[in-house]
């Protein structure tokens, strides 16, 4: 007996000895990845399942290297997986699929170009039974949010044209003098610019227009589209009433809601003109992302109550008949989880993205749950509020859509070795079946590796969740350098998801420290809203915890740990380093350094008391207190700044800028490095080669300072040594 279990544990080790030098082998055939592997990703966006469930139609992004940008194309793939996606359009921007109610058609968005300038984004109908794609609109301000009416005859959509801009155009047309244009600006509003969208132009608010679609482009002419709402208010992208007969959307109907909590509110229209009546509201609530449920009596969507004002508060499931006056029932009162968000990576698709309601499947609703680092479906009962799981495991997932009867969903699924791509299940909750593939050929060349999850408790006892992503040849032996990398939001959570930015540093030879402190999304109410009027602070806490738990690990060189974050993980990098010297070098990225000075210029308000409990004059001290700048005596580390000259959500006079010429006074080591024509997207959806080269620089400033390497381009002048050390070689 004991010979034979010798033999057996003998057999066992000689397994395990195989099976670790092929893994190794397997590896070494492998390639590290490259920050310039973005060049080569796909990404799949925006999948809509077809009304019988058999086809999905979805947006695959690619990057084009020579323009610098991003092309969107229509695609499609059988959903019981038999053969491979096709392309549907020849347009490289071509967005937001929705199929007709017989499944016959698509209508979609597409920009095209003239001159190369791109125009005004206009609804195209596409025959399934063959033909090319015909432009249904013209509109001056352009088009978005198609949605076709029950009998499929009628398009609704929202645009900020004005009747007054059809007439313009018509009067253009026929006259050949050309009219002077003013680019002045009279602002009178406290928000009037949007981060990544510009200037609002508060003339146009978006509005609800319908269309009716003819059988072919051949009836001429077109119909003219009808405008349904008016006024100075912005209306959210409309449904359908199941008779056709009017639209449901939501809308604050305040001219300045800022001064309010947010208070959106459901609103009827008739569908060939008439009166906007309010049906639905929440006392001190705000209602989004409609659903209406298959036999048109009750309404799904995401609200939240903002009383008391809170800096977070949790999205919950509702559900409320259609008729005027009834009464909105809050289905996850007690469910503490997201509704109706999951988890944030750095690789979401950067164009065609498309959003995500709640669905109705049979007599239950379907919700996306942000649940400790993931995001997964759920079922909830429109009675009971009773859940139950549609899809598990340890994956984000980003987007999804049903078929007319709720049976089959299409599912756009991400983990931390996946991009993201389509899959199909059941909406009895089996298991997903994938249908793309898109990005296997790349990722088979190259060494990836899942990151390990941790738990550790923080100063006070509250258990935090981190992810450590370590270089594929890891020996826990040895000593690395770390990186710290803070998410922004301040409300929002790392988690299973994948992100290009932590397995490149990793692929550089760091380990990456990834945690979600508490003010992070997906762990409660409480867990979320604690750093109210506490922000910076005890989350910088947690932070510390986190690196004395992998210190402690033995494999973290401590003398050669570096910190870095975006926007709220910027406001926490500049904290951090004013607060220990304990990091070798610092990367702060699109930050924020005086509140006060942010409360001014941000594209956001803070009138309500939801960071701050007044304006900066009212509460000088806290202000002040809380800003990184006011600890600037304290900075010695090394500062990297990365800044998009077209923030507006942190704005570089409110933050980088200031610490640079602070800290040059100081004449202490920093450097600046300004992004043309970049938003606050610019890890995520910014110009390709941008991206590439924020990698770069961030990377260039941990070699420099933690791994001792002398990188040209960041001397005061070429060749003379500064106070960074670095010489150009």
């Amino acid at each position: 007996m004991r010979h034979r279990f010798a033999r057996v544990v003998l057999s066992l080790i000689i397994a395990t000895v195989f099976s670790i030098f092929t893994t190794a082998a397997w590896s070494a055939d492998k390639r590290l990845i490259t920050e310039k592997d973005i060049f080569k990703f796909i990404w799949v966006a925006d999948p809509q399942i077809s009304p019988d469930g058999s086809q999905v139609v979805f947006v695959k992004v690619t990057v084009n290297e020579k323009s610098n940008d991003y092309e969107t194309s229509l695609w499609t793939v059988a959903s019981n997986g038999q053969g491979a996606p096709q392309r549907l359009t020849s347009g490289i921007r071509d967005t937001s699929p929705r199929w007709s109610p017989d499944g016959m058609k698509l209508a979609f968005v597409r920009t095209t170009e003239h001159e190369g300038k791109p125009q005004a984004s206009q609804i195209y109908v596409l025959p399934l039974t063959g033909g090319e794609p015909w432009a249904l609109t013209s509109l001056a301000k352009g088009t978005r949010s198609p949605v076709w009416s029950p009998d499929g005859t009628k398009l609704a959509f929202l645009s900020g044209t004005l009747a007054s801009d059809i007439e313009k155009a018509e009067k253009k047309a026929e006259s050949e003098k050309q009219e002077h244009e003013s680019d002045v600006r009279v602002i009178t509003r406290a928000v009037y610019r949007a981060n990544g969208a510009g200037y609002i132009d508060a003339k146009r608010p978006s509005h609800i227009w319908v269309i009716s679609v003819p059988a072919a482009p051949s009836e001429t002419p077109l119909p003219k589209p009808q405008l349904l709402t008016n006024g100075p208010y912005t209306e959210g992208a409309p449904i359908w009433s199941a008779d056709g007969s009017q639209l449901y959307f939501t809308s604050s109907r305040t001219l300045e809601p800022y001064y309010e909590v947010p208070s959106d509110s459901i609103y009827a229209v008739p569908a060939n003109g008439g009166e906007v009546a309010k049906v639905i509201s929440i006392p001190n609530g705000d209602v989004g992302a409609l659903a209406l449920s298959p036999d048109g009596r009750q309404f799904a969507f995401r609200g939240v109550v903002n009383k008391p004002v809170q800096s977070y508060t949790q999205d919950d499931l509702w559900v409320s008949g259609v008729a005027p006056g009834s009464s909105p029932k809050n289905l996850t009162a007690n469910f503490d989880y997201d509704i109706g968000s999951g988890v944030g990576g750095d690789q979401s698709p950067p164009r065609g993205g498309g959003g995500s309601r709640p669905l109705w499947s049979g007599n239950s609703i379907i919700d996306l749950v942000g649940k400790q680092g993931t995001g997964n479906l759920n079922r909830f009962d429109p009675q009971s509020g009773k859940f139950s799981s549609v899809t598990e495991g340890k994956q984000d997932v980003v987007s999804f859509s049903a078929s007319k009867d709720g049976s089959k969903l299409a599912l756009l699924i991400s983990t931390p070795t996946k991009i993201g791509d389509l899959y199909v299940a059941d909406a009895s909750g089996s298991a997903p079946k994938q249908l793309t593939n898109f990005n296997d050929k790349l990722f088979s060349q190259i060494n990836l590796t899942e990151p390990e999850e941790i738990w550790y408790t923080s100063f006070d006892g509250k258990k935090i969740q981190t992810w450590v992503q370590k270089p594929p040849d890891f020996d826990p032996t040895k000593k690395y350098p770390l990186i710290l990398d803070i998410h922004g939001g301040p409300h929002s959570a790392y988690g299973y998801t994948f992100d290009h930015e932590f397995q490149w540093m990793a692929a550089k030879g760091y380990v990456v420290l990834y945690p979600n402190p508490r003010g992070s999304t997906t762990y409660g109410q409480e867990f979320g809203n604690v750093i109210q009027y506490h922000y910076p602070g005890d989350d910088y806490k947690d932070l510390m915890a986190g690196v004395d738990e992998l210190i402690k690990r033995g494999y973290v060189d401590e003398k050669h740990m570096g910190v870095t974050g975006g926007s709220g993980g910027g406001v926490l990098t500049n904290w951090t380093i004013g607060h220990t010297n304990r990091f070798a070098a610092a990367a702060s990225q699109r930050s924020i350094s005086d509140w006060a000075d942010f409360w001014y210029t941000a594209d956001f308000t803070l009138f309500q008391p939801s960071w701050f409990r007044g304006a900066p004059w009212q509460d000088p001290a806290d202000f002040k207190a809380r800003s990184p700048i006011t600890y600037i005596e304290e900075i010695k580390t090394p500062l990297m700044l990365i800044e998009g000259e077209a923030d507006y959500r942190t704005p570089p006079t409110s933050g980088g800028e200031q610490l640079f010429r602070a800290l040059k006074f100081l004449k202490r080591p920093v450097v600046m490095v300004r992004f043309p024509e970049e938003s606050h997207e610019l890890s995520r959806s910014g110009k390709p080669w941008h991206r590439v080269e924020r990698l770069e620089n961030i990377v260039n400033w941990f070699d420099i300072y933690l791994q001792g390497k002398k990188i040209p381009g960041y001397e005061i002048a070429p060749g003379i040594e500064t106070q960074t050390g670095a010489e150009e070689e």
